[in-house]
């Protein structure tokens, strides 16, 4: 039977899905429910000088009835004293022994900060997460991402908290940077054990464009906020990776952004990712979603073969290349099913208006479904993309005649390209 339990950075979990710092770890009681629920681990809610927040906080793009693609939230730390909130770590960690309890923190001063992770260690958190990320309201207040986007700044107080820090250190990073590398190594560099990414997008979720203010409405004005939820995955996935196959970089990440099922957490891990963290989606539809991801990683690791979570810890990464290695000879054209096409024409009509005009209506006008003119498919995958019908449209690999060769290759080497659309 594979183990699902996981070690990231030196903390310990009994599966690799942990809750992110945000409103569903905001206290003792829920991170003892979430527990319950299958939840390996949870980052508390970001500890600091407590704050009032605002109201409203949320937004949502909401799209075909859902709010779970795109989420905005303008809340900030936690608003809860911090007696309060280091008795529930106590109380929780006593209850829960096995389960990780990260302390996230963000403080203003060095002395500040030796004082809450002193307060963090003696109520039993396993680990301190340095929110270097939060794009709005801290970071006007010179901390969040206005340290996390200074690699000097971030390299400097990740120092000073290992000097003082007897538990292994994240540093949360945050994606509203150019170039998320230097800011890894700049974490490495200061001696942390691990590092957590992303942090939310700054962002502005729409408009109410009767009133003319943005959203959420705050009175009569509002400000941008930390977008999320499962349209920020391929950035978040995209930032993974770019650390983990960077040869300079070797420290354990923990992945977070826009996870919603065990597939997803699935394509963290194969990127590089030691655990996985979760909020919107939990925000969204509640603790329990964990019974299926901890039920669908452990039959994908059956599947495939995996006894423990490191086995797949970056299996994906050496398939990662630059633009200019790939096969520019490799060649695939589309094929549809004709047993299972329902004749809607989205094909067709996405091939002509976005495409490459190759998919064409039958000959025969009593037959909807299309056909493709395959010296014309460069396979582009767009067809595929909006076919409503799953599996109905393939791409089918192709043998044109020509040897593998890449961009870089045919440069320096002179090795010849294709010409034409197709070949075949």
């Amino acid at each position: 039977m594979p183990s699902l339990k996981t070690n990231c950075a030196g903390i310990t979990s009994p599966n690799p899905f942990w809750l992110a710092s945000a409103p569903p770890t905001n206290s003792g009681e829920q991170i003892q429910r979430a527990f319950d629920a299958g939840w390996g681990g949870a980052v508390w809610k970001t500890l600091g000088s407590p704050i009032q927040n605002v109201s409203s906080r949320f937004g949502a793009i909401r799209w075909k009835g859902s709010a779970g693609v795109g989420f905005n939230n303008i809340e900030l730390i936690t608003d809860r004293p911090l007696d309060v909130n280091f008795r529930e770590i106590y109380e929780t960690k006593k209850k829960y022994p096995e389960h990780a309890i990260i302390a996230s923190l963000m403080v203003e001063t060095r002395e500040e900060g030796r004082e809450i992770i002193k307060r963090s260690e003696d109520a039993g958190a396993d680990g301190l997460e340095l929110n270097f990320g939060c794009p709005h309201g801290m970071c006007e207040r010179g901390m969040g991402s206005a340290v996390g986007q200074e690699p000097a700044v971030n390299e400097r107080i990740t120092s000073w908290v290992k000097e003082f820090s007897n538990v292994p250190v994240l540093v949360k990073l945050t994606p509203n940077v150019g170039d998320i590398v230097p800011h890894g190594l700049a974490a490495q560099a200061g001696g942390a054990d691990g590092v957590s990414l992303i942090n939310t997008i700054k962002s502005i979720i729409g408009v109410d464009i009767d009133n003319f203010v943005p959203q959420p409405v705050v009175g009569t004005k509002s400000s941008n906020g930390g977008y999320c939820g499962a349209a920020v995955r391929p950035i978040a996935l995209h930032m993974c990776a770019s650390l983990a196959r960077d040869p300079r970089f070797n420290v354990p990440i923990s992945g977070i952004g826009g996870i919603t099922n065990w597939r997803d957490a699935v394509e963290f891990i194969l990127l590089g990712s030691s655990s996985v963290q979760v909020c919107t989606e939990v925000m969204l539809h509640g603790y329990r979603i964990v019974e299926d991801m901890n039920e669908g990683l452990l039959n994908y690791m059956k599947e495939h073969n995996f006894e423990t979570i490191d086995e797949m810890v970056g299996k994906a990464v050496p398939a990662l290349s630059d633009w200019g290695n790939l096969d520019l000879n490799y060649e695939v054209v589309a094929k549809i099913d004709e047993t299972t096409c329902i004749g809607c024409q989205n094909c067709m009509v996405a091939c002509h208006d976005g495409a490459h005009q190759c998919i064409h209506p039958n000959a025969d006008l009593t037959v909807r479904v299309p056909t493709i003119d395959l010296d014309e498919c460069v396979g582009c995958n767009l067809c595929q993309i909006v076919c409503p019908v799953p599996d109905c449209i393939s791409m089918v690999e192709v043998d044109n005649g020509f040897a593998p060769a890449s961009w870089n290759e045919h440069v320096d080497q002179g090795q010849p390209l294709r010409h034409k659309k197709g070949s075949h």
